[in-house]
């Protein structure tokens, strides 16, 4: 076996020039997909962590039929409070769930006493949102992310339209599930950053500010936000809340549930993931589906490559072929060689292609290249090659080359020793 890998290498170095240029065009498609693997990593990266960590969080728990009418923000389908006692004990015994956060959402009117128009408010606690949501309190602006009682974060669009700063007093109308009308006096205590997409209106108050307009009787919640202790378990996690949480069944999307947690007997619970909730993760789904046109492209650029240069040398060596053949050599053994021989062509054009990926990637991180999202600009774009990325891709293009060499040693182990010894 040692000597058919001599032999191999001799044949390449034969033709350099060639053999260069093969292994350049494999290593050119190696460092598109690993620049663009990594690239476009980081860019998904960056706008799921700015989806899920300042705003929606990973999961979210709701009344079922809540997800279907949320834009009128039913005050009728809020989970009561023997049932959040309930949930809240299942999320505290699933390993997977590091925190998750209660919230009253509510729609209603923002008034400075001279210009009045709608919002939408997320009654909070903000000890325990912030931390089911790390990152809301860096899109406040300005004022304090504390939110004591009375004090409400404004979005951005609506501070600007109604001219508010921090300290100003505003008044907030609402309707309860009973169709009354409440309102209360708030101070603006900060301004955050308005997020992209329909949450560009939304704002916070606290939790018992949020009970206290809409005169709830018994505390309820619209929503529990849930955030995992690792992202990349998140379907493992969700399936997991499907079973644990009461009737559920892992895989049909929602978890029914009897009169216990829903009230009424005919309620039941909703559990969605963050791509369910956002039309954002098309975006992301997208990213996925060009990273696999992108290794699919690289694999019909080595197996053309490889097979072009295979059958340009079974025609070349056409006269060492019969030799070999008649000599002695085993069909198997000739088969070998070629085979070989188109391996170590692809996996020298794989080490090359991951050097000048990681080059390529280097650079990109040196020029600390941004882009914005949504209303937000100067996101950095950080990509970086995974050894499991550079794993996958090398051995891809050294099997796709072995493949792509198969069909022209077959070719040759089956030629005729004295046909072949008469070939010019």
């Amino acid at each position: 076996m040692l000597n058919i890998f001599k032999i191999a290498l001799r044949n390449l170095s034969r033709y350099k020039r060639r053999t260069i240029l093969v292994g350049l065009l494999i290593a050119l498609g190696v460092v598109a997909v690993q620049v663009f693997v990594a690239a476009s990593g980081s860019y998904k990266t960056l706008i799921v962590s700015q989806i899920t960590d300042a705003m929606l969080g990973h999961i979210q728990i709701h009344k079922k039929g809540y997800l279907v009418s949320i834009e009128n923000v039913p005050m009728n389908q809020n989970i009561p409070q023997h049932g959040v006692a309930t949930i809240e004990k299942i999320l505290k015994e699933t390993p997977g769930v590091e925190t998750f956060s209660m919230r009253i959402r509510l729609g209603g009117m923002i008034s400075n006493y001279t210009e009045t128009t709608n919002l939408r408010l997320y009654g909070i606690d903000p000890v325990r949102e912030y931390k089911t949501v790390p990152l809301l309190p860096k899109r406040i602006i300005s004022g304090s992310s504390d939110l004591p009682p009375g004090h409400i974060l404004v979005p951005q669009m609506l501070a600007r339209g109604l001219n508010l700063k921090v300290g100003d007093p505003v008044v907030i109308i609402a309707t309860n599930k009973d169709g009354s009308v409440n309102g209360k006096q708030f101070t603006v205590g900060g301004i955050v950053e308005s997020a992209p997409g329909p949450g560009g209106r939304d704002g916070y108050i606290g939790i018992a500010d949020a009970a206290e307009i809409l005169r709830m009787e018994e505390p309820e919640v619209s929503e529990i936000a849930v955030r995992v202790k690792n992202f990349n378990n998140l379907k493992a996690v969700y399936a997991d809340l499907e079973k644990r949480l009461p009737g559920g069944t892992a895989g049909a999307g929602c978890a029914p549930i009897g009169t216990t947690i829903a009230g009424g007997g005919k309620g039941g619970l909703e559990i969605h993931s963050w791509e369910k909730l956002s039309p954002f993760a098309n975006i992301a789904k997208m990213i996925d589906l060009l990273t696999v046109f992108i290794k699919i492209m690289l694999i019909a650029i080595v197996l053309i490559s490889v097979l072009d240069v295979m059958m340009m040398s079974v025609y070349e060596r056409t006269r060492e072929i019969g030799t070999l053949a008649a000599i002695g050599t085993l069909p198997g053994k000739i088969v070998a060689m070629f085979v070989i021989e188109g391996g170590l062509l692809g996996l020298f054009g794989a080490i090359a292609g991951n050097i000048l990926g990681f080059a390529g990637i280097l650079a990109i991180r040196a020029t600390h290249y941004t882009f914005s999202f949504g209303m937000r600009e100067g996101f950095v774009l950080d990509p970086s090659m995974r050894m499991g990325d550079v794993l996958f891709v090398s051995t891809v293009v050294v099997l796709i080359s072995i493949l792509g060499s198969l069909q022209p040693a077959l070719k040759a182990s089956r030629l005729e020793p004295i046909k072949a010894l008469k070939s010019v």
